[in-house]
This record gives structure tokens, C-alpha cells and sequence, in this order.
């Protein structure tokens, strides 16, 4: 069983090791028609901005990003925009110090893909690539929940940027209103597991400051707060800091949503409301299975981060479909490696993982606000060896803390100056 295993490693190996040739020679083919090689990055959020400023850092490359939005905005730590804490200027930046580095920036939305071609698609044009970065985030599975559809200018979910003013609204009209405010949260895998419970402490936090007559109660799929190692601090959160504002029902399933009446129907029974964040399933963009990447999510190699269906494609992010976290910071480090690995391979550098190295993969680290004044963090490492899923590692406060508040602050100014400073 021991060789079986062995042999498997090393034609996995071997058909690695040809695909990267084969991807570099073929680059050379095609960059005859130009001085340098050719990345697309596609998505100007905390991936694309860590392959983006890795790549440009090179000079050795032609570096275009292709962004439908004029600038960022965070998601992380925006829960402090959310509930009134803070402008959502706090979370903006502009993209100036990605033009000043020489990166062609194009303001559209990839529509398709020419695998074959090397070609990304918009609207407008046609852009050629040698490597492609899909940075691409992710879209809500709204068919999940009956109903929804049809209303969802009611029920923002509030997990991609800019999106957070509708919610951020929903929120303001709660805390003066009062009545109940629903939050679902759905089974894993979807973007930051631990800030739907970190969205439910904020308000609740906010209710209990403005006096809100009302129930927040949070609806999750899951028996216990995500990711595991964060439950017991999270639950002691809502139901020490908040027993009389949160209620926290567990295994409870969406079945349908009703706009008119304001029924959340569930597993567990009819819940009325006056206000909902429903926080849907995600997956990766449409743009994903409509390139034959994958389907729920862009099947990835790990520790390279390119596709399975072809290895001139890099996955990064929350699209992609790996088991690690889907998280900002993750996002921000994949994105620098797998900068470094085109930068590397372009130069004839770069070396595949041998059997039997263990290979250190991006760490995530993150933060679950649950006052003003306390957070909670955790951080994730992970490794992998050949073959083998990855091995990955939590540590996490084992209570809300000061520290980690100040930390979580101090964390988004460097990781955005990082970005875009």
C-alpha cells in the first residue's frame, strides 16, 4: 500500500513538473508579440492586490488589472462601519499606488475566459495573457432560499465590498425601530466564518448603548458558532455579553423567506421579523464554471494555487476550493505567492515540492470584534506535503480581550497600507 502511495506521488509529481514546462514553454510562443510576459489579475481585492504588488515589484513582467470598482473597500473590520462606529471611509482607499507602479488598470468586468486563446474577456475588449490570476471572489447561491430572489433589495447580505451601506441601513432603522432582527447563518464554506456571530455582538452591543427595544436572533445551520475552535469564545460572547439581546437557535434550516409577511421560514419554525441579513451559501463566480474551473468552487493544486483544468490559471481567494479559510488576510498572502511563483517560473527558478517536504502555505489571521472595546483572535498556519490534504493549525483566544481590539485595528492599517499605501 506504502509503494502504491509513493508511485501515485510521483506521477503526481512528474505531470506537475511537465505541465510546468510545458506552461513556460508555451508562454514563450507567445511572447514574441511582446518585450515581457504577460499576468492578468483579475479582482482588485485583498488577493489580486497581493499578486499585483508582488508582480510589479518584479519589473519583470507586464502586469494588468482588470477591477469593476473605482477603489477598495475592506470587509474585514467593517463591521465598525456597519453599526455606526466609524465612516465607511475608514475602509476606502483609492487605487493611485497601484497606477503609480505601472500597472495597466482596467475598469470592466471579465466575462468569459478563451482558455485556449489566452484571452480574458469583457464587455469592451480583449485582453492577452500569458498568466491569468483569477482574484474573482464570490456570488450568493440565492436559489438556496425560496423566496429570496425576488426581494433581494430587502435582504442584503453584506459580504462583498460595498455592499455593507444597505446593511449598514438595515441596521440603523433596527436600532430606533426595535422589533426582531435576523441573521442566518449558513453551513461552511463561505467568506469569514466567524463574522456572521461577530455581526450579531456588534448590534447587539449597539442595542444595548441606544436602549433598542427588540431581539436579534441569529438563525445558524450549524450546531455550534464556525470555525470550531472559535465556538466556545463566541458563544460565551452571546450569551454573557448579550443574553437579553441575542437569542442563538441552533441546526436551524432556511426553508423559504416571505417579503410581504416578514416569515423567515426554518427548520425549527415560522421566525417574523422587521428586519433580515440573511447570509446566504456562496460559491465562486459563474465565471468559474463557465471556464471549466470548476463548479462550486475553482478546483486548485495545492501548494501552487493553479487550477486543475489548466496550468496557466491561478486560483486565489475564496474562490478557489481548497479547505483553508477563506479569509482577507489568507487571500492577501496567496495572492504574494503566487507572484513570486510566476516571477520565479518566468526566470527559470522555480522548483516543484519534493515527496516528503513539507510546504508552508499562506496563514490567515483574523479577528471577531464583539464590543468596541474586545476581540477576539485567531490565527491559522498550515502546511502540506505532497499527496496529503493539508495539515492546518488554530490558535485562538480563549476569551475577548483588549488586546486583541487594539491588534485587530493595528492589523488593517498595516494590511491595507500593505495594499495600497
Amino acid at each position: 500500500m506504502k509503494e502504491t502511495n509513493l508511485i501515485r506521488r510521483r506521477n503526481m509529481l512528474k505531470g506537475a513538473a511537465a505541465a510546468t514546462t510545458v506552461s513556460v514553454m508555451g508562454c514563450a510562443s507567445q511572447l514574441t508579440t511582446s518585450s515581457r510576459p504577460r499576468v492578468v489579475v483579475v479582482g482588485g481585492g485583498w488577493g489580486g492586490l497581493g499578486a499585483v504588488r508582488t508582480l510589479a515589484a518584479g519589473g519583470k513582467v507586464d502586469v494588468t488589472l482588470i477591477e469593476p470598482n473605482d477603489g477598495f473597500m475592506s470587509c474585514p473590520l467593517s463591521i465598525l462601519y456597519i453599526t455606526g462606529y466609524a465612516q465607511a471611509s475608514d475602509f476606502q482607499r483609492s487605487y493611485r499606488a497601484i497606477d503609480a507602479l505601472g500597472v495597466r488598470r482596467v475598469k470592466d468586468r471579465v466575462v468569459d475566459i478563451d482558455r485556449a486563446g489566452r484571452k480574458v474577456k469583457t464587455a469592451t475588449q480583449d485582453i492577452p495573457y500569458d498568466f491569468l490570476v483569477l482574484a474573482t471572489g464570490l456570488e450568493y447561491m440565492e436559489e438556496a432560499l425560496p423566496g429570496y430572489a425576488a426581494a433581494r433589495d430587502q435582504f442584503p447580505v453584506g459580504f462583498r465590498a460595498f455592499e455593507q451601506a444597505a446593511v449598514q441601513r438595515q441596521v440603523a432603522a433596527f436600532v430606533e425601530q426595535g422589533g426582531n432582527f435576523v441573521i442566518t447563518v449558513p453551513k461552511p464554506p463561505y467568506r469569514c466564518p466567524p463574522a456572521p456571530y461577530e455581526r450579531a455582538c456588534m448590534i447587539a452591543h449597539r442595542m444595548k448603548e441606544k436602549g433598542t427595544r427588540g431581539k436579534l436572533i441569529v438563525v445558524d445551520a450549524n450546531k455550534h458558532p464556525m470555525p470550531p475552535p472559535l465556538a466556545k469564545p463566541l458563544e460565551t460572547a452571546m450569551r454573557e455579553m448579550y443574553g437579553s439581546q441575542i437569542e442563538y437557535i441552533t441546526e436551524a434550516d432556511p426553508k423559504s423567506i416571505d417579503a410581504g409577511r416578514k416569515v423567515l421560514s426554518t427548520s425549527k419554525g415560522d421566525i417574523p421579523f422587521s428586519q433580515a441579513n440573511v447570509i446566504l451559501p456562496m460559491r465562486a463566480p459563474g465565471l468559474i464554471r463557465k471556464a471549466g474551473l470548476g463548479e462550486r468552487f475553482a478546483a486548485v493544486e495545492l501548494p501552487t494555487f493553479q487550477s486543475k483544468a489548466d496550468r496557466n490559471i491561478f486560483v486565489i481567494g475564496d474562490s478557489q476550493s481548497s479547505p483553508l479559510p477563506k479569509s482577507g488576510h489568507l487571500a492577501f498572502g496567496t495572492g504574494q505567492q503566487v507572484g513570486e511563483q510566476i516571477l520565479a517560473t518566468i526566470a527559470g527558478k522555480y522548483k516543484e515540492a519534493g515527496l516528503g517536504d513539507e510546504v508552508t502555505l499562506p496563514a490567515a489571521i483574523c479577528w471577531g470584534k464583539v464590543s468596541t472595546s474586545l476581540a477576539i483572535n485567531i490565527n491559522v498556519t498550515s502546511s502540506i506535503s505532497i499527496g496529503d490534504p493539508p495539515k492546518i493549525r488554530f490558535q485562538v483566544d480563549p476569551a475577548a480581550n483588549a488586546a486583541s481590539s487594539k491588534g485587530a485595528m493595528d492589523w488593517g492599517r498595516n494590511m491595507w497600507n500593505a495594499m495600497l499605501g
